[in-house]
């Protein structure tokens, strides 16, 4: 059930703890405002990125094939489908999950004209079925933590601004032939990428709560993980929450309404 309606108008809560009202419009894809969000691990949770859709009067389909959830073929119902990142590597093809996903992409959700954004893990299967390499650091290094991401010169309309975002990565995408190539940093130059005109790949996590934070690094495999060159410690990651999220979430607000959501949702305050 969408969030927060109120007399054919929706709203949402601001960076800043204040609320706007906007005019609801119907979204060029689909009829009722939902979003198919595709989880790796059965207790995964969509974080910010959910948040801001039920504020926005979006509700969520979720699927979790690594459980026995099947993927839609027809994706016409949908404002726009998130594929969030996972433990996994998009590389298992034994994984019969993975492979079912890599499947999916190619021949629906890549092809079917609805907006399509894949995070970490999600954007590595993107870039592999769209024909790039992903693999680990050619030195072995990781990112985990935040980590200063800049606009290529092309990405300036994706990215105004050097901005530091949550990364929990041991490997990463090369840019796919025919894709615009859109954010790096200095460790990991595959940051983000357009390929057509609504199909992104994001190697940073926007989506990332200080709960999960919190569940990521306490984790037994995540306290493995921080001892990897290129992971701040537990202390560090909080500490990084603290002071970088406001901006993370603006710029995933922002992202959300100018290009995820097209026309689905009118930035107009509404009278």
């Amino acid at each position: 059930m969408p969030l927060n309606c109120l007399d054919g108008k929706s709203f949402r809560i601001c960076i800043d703890g204040s609320v706007n009202t906007h005019s609801r419009t119907v979204s060029r894809h689909g009829d009722d405002r939902q979003v198919l969000i595709v989880v790796h691990q059965a207790h995964s949770t969509s974080g910010k990125i959910g948040e801001l859709l039920g504020h926005r009067g979006f509700t969520l389909d979720r699927r979790c094939p690594n459980v026995g959830d099947t993927l839609p073929v027809d994706l016409s119902p949908y404002a726009a489908v998130i594929l969030f990142g996972g433990p996994q590597s998009t590389n298992d093809d034994s994984d019969p999950a993975i492979r079912s996903e890599l499947d999916w992409l190619e021949k629906s959700a890549i092809i079917s004209g609805v907006p399509l954004l894949g995070i970490c893990l999600g954007a590595q299967q993107i870039a592999r079925v769209l024909g790039a390499n992903v693999g680990p650091h050619p030195e072995g290094r990781v990112e985990i933590g935040y980590w200063l991401v800049s606009p290529t010169v092309e990405g300036g309309h994706f990215l105004e601004r050097p901005t530091v975002f949550y990364q929990w990565h041991s490997e990463t995408f090369e840019i796919p032939i025919g894709a615009q190539h859109l954010a790096h940093n200095d460790a990991f130059a595959g940051q983000a990428f357009i390929y057509g005109d609504s199909v992104y790949g994001i190697e940073f996590h926007p989506e990332i709560t200080r709960e999960m934070v919190e569940r990521w690094c306490s984790s037994e495999k995540g306290r493995v993980k921080l001892s990897l060159e290129g992971a701040q410690s537990h202390a560090q990651q909080l500490a990084g929450y603290d002071q970088h999220h406001a901006a993370s979430d603006q710029w995933l607000s922002t992202f959300l309404d100018r290009h995820l959501l097209l026309d689905g949702f009118s930035s107009e305050l509404a009278d």
